[in-house]
């Protein structure tokens, strides 16, 4: 099996710079089929920080297609999104035309200091330098502020979403999913400057298998795959998935992991 250990530094760099890059080349698919995230998330979000999202700045980063930042908007937020990625941005701008979005990310944010009540990471932070991203977020968020950072994982606890899982494993020599489980405080900031504390959130959502399979493939890893080796494993996996579920109608169920930081209340 594969690790990251056993890839020299150069080859990891490349392979995740061009897995950040590849959503923007598959933005449309990407917000028509990644699913989105439960209230319950935002109503955490709004329990830790001790204040709504309503009339709070908030700043969505890697806010990439808007489907987090359109949530946000929906609760009353004034938020502004910070996207790296021209393809995404564009779909962004298609969705939420009436919310701002800056070019940017989250290890050199265009913001002032100290302007923002909260600062989102959908599915992004993974894709930061915590050396840079976590003096960044302290820089930008005021006083009290709060720092969330989340991901929608799957729950591996269902068979048949553990049996996929590893068929994901196997396709790519590489255990993506023990990589999905270890999602935590000490990965996100191996300092611990932030003091970030974990909170697991349940949901599901049906879709037809068609669906499925496009937020499956809307990933960096199957989106940096060659085409054959992708349609492969696609006519492969709908077999599985129609054996399972007859009907064609596929209940994903997610666990959101989400790490909560708040900054200190100067005096």
């Amino acid at each position: 099996m594969t690790t990251h250990g056993a890839i020299p530094p150069s080859a990891r760099s490349a392979a995740h710079t061009a897995r950040a890059h590849s959503f923007n080349s598959a933005a449309a698919q990407y917000a028509a089929n990644r699913p989105s995230y439960p209230p319950a998330l935002f109503d955490a979000l709004e329990e830790h920080a001790g204040r709504p999202l309503a009339g709070s700045r908030v700043v969505d980063v890697g806010a990439g297609t808007g489907i987090a930042t359109a949530r946000l908007h929906a609760r009353g937020a004034d938020v502004i999104a910070v996207e790296p990625g021209a393809g995404m941005a564009v779909e962004f701008r298609r969705a939420l035309p009436g919310v701002p979005i800056v070019r940017g990310d989250g290890n050199a944010l265009p913001l002032a200091d100290h302007s923002a009540d909260f600062l989102t990471y959908a599915q992004a932070w993974h894709w930061t330098d915590p050396a840079l991203s976590v003096p960044e977020a302290l820089r930008v968020l005021r006083p009290g502020g709060t720092l969330a950072l989340w991901w929608n994982t799957e729950a591996l606890d269902v068979p048949w979403i553990a049996e996929a899982a590893r068929r994901v494993d196997r396709h790519f020599d590489h255990e993506l999913s023990a990589e999905r489980r270890d999602l935590g405080p000490g990965v996100a900031d191996p300092t611990d400057r932030l003091g970030l504390v974990r909170r697991e959130i349940r949901w599901s959502r049906r879709v037809p298998v068609d669906t499925h399979l496009a937020n499956l493939t809307s990933h960096s890893v199957f989106l940096t795959d060659t085409a054959e080796r992708r349609a492969a494993f696609l006519a492969d996996e709908r077999r599985h998935l129609l054996a399972a579920f007859p009907d064609g109608v596929v209940e994903e169920t997610y666990v959101v992991v989400l790490l909560l930081a708040r900054t200190p209340v100067t005096a």
